[in-house]
């Protein structure tokens, strides 16, 4: 059991919150280097200038007083912070191979009044409004969290230490289940007041929405973060300001004056995705699975993770299913499925499914984009970006698909030029 003597435990409001415009434009659909124009630029404008008057910011942060995986190690993925287990096989994985002595944990959150005001809107008819404000607090919770991270590396570096990268419930390999259990866990304060209310539903979903837990570790082996590359904070941390960066981010926008390795390869190697690399890596690190056939042929399963527009937001997931052909045939699209993961329930609150289950479910299962095409035809397909979580809109279906597909085209495409295989 590791118990600390240095401790940590700071909250408050905030009197705003500076969310770059490329992350708003990020949260909104559009790819990246999108100008916004005319009407969307007016109600980009409007969401930014209503939250900043009228949102109330805050988050909370506590060092826990205590971390155990050692001696839970029979128990698999199990680590307990503070007496309370979780289980999360990459929680305890990132710990482990970081030597982590501690733990600190986050709660922040945009606060009810923009969720508020977005339903509001909803009520009078107004889709537009509501969804720009919707996105812009995502963006606020989004830099929240970010900007948490950026204290803690200042706090932590002062004590020659470093700070993992955070995870959260409903993360991949960390149950949603479990954000009960954490809320409870965060809200035994020392000193300060937990700063604002925060509930949690059955299904694991808080209210307000617009609310984030997460838990960062502490290492003192700052040693061992250069070793282990998945490990460095800085190569996924978004806060470009920030004095203590030891590594440029892991995939950095590439421009024209940057060509790729010379390597042979069937796709194109020059590609240019619609979504930003960054987070084509994560989606590939933590969404993709791959399978390759005796015949030459991959198997791909890809989980999307959104939510209802609708019935407050609620959290649905669907499963991706696509087999491509053999490399020397370019990987034509061979088959391709979209159907609800077998333990999801929100897709059933979707207005669609509400008023045709059969019906909606059909037609997402008919669909099949690019069908019978090779892979590089994605980079030519032109879809409208939809920001939408839901499956209703036909728009928002094939937007899902084209983040599907780019980020098969991004992983095969650099294990061609790593030299890996599957």
């Amino acid at each position: 059991m590791h118990q600390l003597a240095e401790s940590i435990e700071t909250a408050g409001a905030l009197a705003g919150v500076d969310v770059p415009e490329q992350e708003f434009v990020r949260l909104l659909g559009y790819p990246r280097g999108w100008v916004l124009k005319g009407r969307v630029r007016e109600l980009a404008d409007w969401a930014r200038d209503w939250y900043t008057k009228h949102g109330k910011p805050w988050f909370y942060a506590r060092q826990a007083e205590s971390l155990e995986f050692e001696r839970v190690a029979a128990r698999g993925d199990t680590i307990r912070i503070d007496g309370v287990e979780f289980n999360s096989k990459r929680l305890r994985s990132t710990f482990e191979q970081a030597g982590a002595h501690g733990a600190v944990l986050v709660a922040v959150g945009a606060g009810p009044e923009a969720e508020e005001e977005a339903r509001r809107r909803w009520s009078e008819e107004k889709p537009d409004e509501y969804f720009f404000l919707e996105m812009f607090a995502s963006a606020v919770v989004e830099q929240l969290t970010t900007f948490a991270g950026a204290r803690l590396c200042d706090w932590a570096e002062q004590r020659g230490m470093a700070v993992l990268p955070h995870s959260s419930p409903g993360y991949p390999d960390w149950d949603v289940a479990e954000q009960p259990q954490l809320l409870k866990l965060i809200r035994r304060t020392r000193i300060e007041q937990f700063p604002s209310r925060v509930d949690v539903f059955d299904s694991g979903m808080l209210n307000p929405k617009k609310t984030q837990l997460a838990v960062f570790g502490i290492t003192r082996h700052r040693e061992r973060l250069q070793k282990l590359t998945s490990l460095v904070p800085c190569e996924s941390c978004s806060f470009g300001p920030c004095q203590y960066r030891r590594a440029l981010y892991r995939r950095a926008p590439r421009t024209t004056a940057e060509p790729l390795p010379a390597r042979s390869t069937v796709l194109d190697a020059d590609a240019r995705y619609t979504v930003n690399l960054k987070a084509l890596q994560r989606w590939t690190e933590e969404r993709l699975a791959m399978q390759p056939g005796s015949d030459g042929s991959i198997d791909i399963t890809f989980r999307y993770d959104g939510t209802t527009c609708t019935n407050m937001g609620r959290p649905l997931a669907y499963i991706y299913n696509v087999k491509l052909g053999p490399r020397e045939d370019q990987y034509p699209i061979l088959e391709q499925r979209c159907s609800p993961a077998k333990d999801d329930t929100g897709h059933e609150s979707m207005c669609k499914y509400l008023e045709d289950p059969d019906g909606l479910t059909a037609t997402i299962e008919s669909e099949k984009p690019l069908n019978g095409q090779r892979l590089n035809a994605v980079l030519e397909w032109r879809r409208e970006p939809n920001a939408a979580g839901c499956y209703c809109d036909p728009l928002s279906r094939h937007h899902k698909w084209g983040l599907v597909l780019e980020t098969i085209h991004y992983a095969l495409l650099k294990m061609e030029l790593s030299g890996e295989k599957i």
